[in-house]
């Protein structure tokens, strides 16, 4: 099996951070941004750029949904939600970060 890229690990990363800020609930694009930013006390800055290429990426594989809705501005905005397989992912892949990080951590405490 090929190693990973570097954007791979990048994009699998977002999808991740995604999807975890959709378990609460339907967001539109911007809220996702938003949301990603506040928690992680604005370390993480989500372009939209990348954005909107990996939503329509986690749509195309089946782990969101979206519909068209109106954004609490009164603006015309597509929101996005969890579906019951990307709920499984989210589960999976916070599992790998979780072994991935306790391993990085390692390595840096131990080496």
């Amino acid at each position: 099996m090929a190693q990973p890229s570097r954007l791979d690990l990048l994009q699998g990363t977002l999808d991740l951070l995604i999807l975890r800020a959709l378990q609460a609930g339907p967001k539109h694009g911007w809220a996702i941004s938003e949301r990603i930013q506040q928690v992680s006390e604005e370390v993480l800055q989500v372009n939209q750029g990348s954005l909107y290429p990996a939503l329509h990426r986690l749509e195309h594989q089946g782990w969101i949904a979206a519909e068209w809705g109106v954004s609490e501005l009164g603006r015309r905005a597509r929101f996005y939600r969890l579906t019951p397989s990307g709920n499984q992912q989210l589960e999976s892949e916070t599992q790998a970060w979780g072994r991935m990080s306790a391993a990085i951590a390692r390595v840096l405490e131990n080496a």
